[in-house]
């Protein structure tokens, strides 16, 4: 199977990703730390700071994931999922601040001088890194496809900005050490520190979104528009309004039908229209408002008719 999974799997596979990430962020900090020890390398001392910070980041992720895959309850009626976004900023501000110390250490190095004093050893863990990192992504790829999980899409750009991380590592020792190349580990280390401020500023934009209710890509919302639109019962949509919340869509609109209609009949149309969206949506939750055919107490873009007008017919 590999559509979208559903709910009690959904949780189950997110949970697996950031376990995954727990144990290869644990591993390669034990591998790194002794890196460190033995080549004194400002570019593996970035590595290393990285990778610690993601095993905290994936610890917030694996706390994220499970908060979010809880029912609804009486406190929190649209359910969890917006632990997901927090997950992801707190990975954000992580990843901003690694960057940070990391620019620090880089900066003091070229300024000192400071030499490599092995290599072998950090290429070495690099390499390893680089396998562990490469198995762990393809896992999250896996699961982002079938989930849509916002705080493991978080983790999986991080991870992925490791290979390059490690590729730089290896560069910089061989430069440094083995070609004698002054400066080129802390410069290496600059580079690094900038690539992590980088996948911070991206990482942070979707999980701001989330928290903003931003509304959905208009691609999705015209698609959402056209599995209405062969009702032929409803005479026009407006004040639609669309969120996501963790790996949960919110949609809400109003619904113009005959004013003539009976509340049974309105309500029978509203059923047809809520199994329509979940044919072309599958577990969106759905709040419509049945309003008589040209009855539109909204104002500004609320008011705006969403359903193409009907063709006209050829004049006699």
């Amino acid at each position: 199977m590999t559509g979208p999974a559903a709910s009690a799997d959904r949780g189950a596979l997110t949970r697996s990703a950031a376990y995954a990430s727990i144990a290869v962020a644990a591993l390669l900090a034990v591998l790194k730390t002794w890196a460190v020890w033995k080549s004194d390398s400002t570019a593996m001392l970035g590595s290393l700071a990285d990778t610690g910070l993601d095993l905290v980041a994936s610890i917030a992720t694996l706390i994220g994931v499970w908060i979010a895959a809880q029912p609804a309850d009486r406190e929190h009626r649209f359910g969890h999922g917006k632990a997901e976004a927090l997950a992801a900023m707190f990975q954000v501000v992580l990843i901003a601040l690694s960057a940070a110390g990391i620019a620090v250490r880089a900066v003091g190095a070229l300024v000192g001088g400071e030499r490599v004093a092995s290599a072998d050893e950090g290429i070495a863990v690099s390499v390893i890194a680089m396998v562990a990192t490469l198995a762990l992504l393809a896992w999250q790829r896996h699961v982002i496809r079938r989930t849509g999980s916002l705080a493991i899409k978080t983790d999986n750009v991080h991870y992925q900005s490791d290979l390059l991380l490690n590729l730089a590592v290896i560069a910089a020792l061989v430069l440094d050490r083995v070609i004698g190349v002054t400066g080129a580990d802390p410069v290496f280390g600059l580079a690094i520190a900038a690539w992590l401020a980088w996948g911070a500023w991206r990482a942070s934009s979707e999980a701001l979104d989330h928290l903003m209710d931003k509304e959905w890509p208009d691609d999705k919302r015209e698609a959402f528009v056209a599995a209405l639109a062969g009702h032929p019962e409803l005479r026009g949509v407006h004040d639609l309004r669309t969120r996501t919340s963790g790996m949960h869509d919110f949609v809400q609109f109003h619904a113009a039908v005959d004013p003539r209609m009976t509340i049974a009949e309105a309500h029978r149309v509203m059923d047809e229209l809520e199994a329509r969206i979940e044919a072309e949506f599958p577990g969106v939750e759905v709040l419509i408002h049945p309003d008589p055919d040209g009855l539109v107490n909204e104002e500004g873009a609320a008011a705006e008719e969403l359903l193409p007008a009907e063709p006209q017919g050829d004049p006699q």
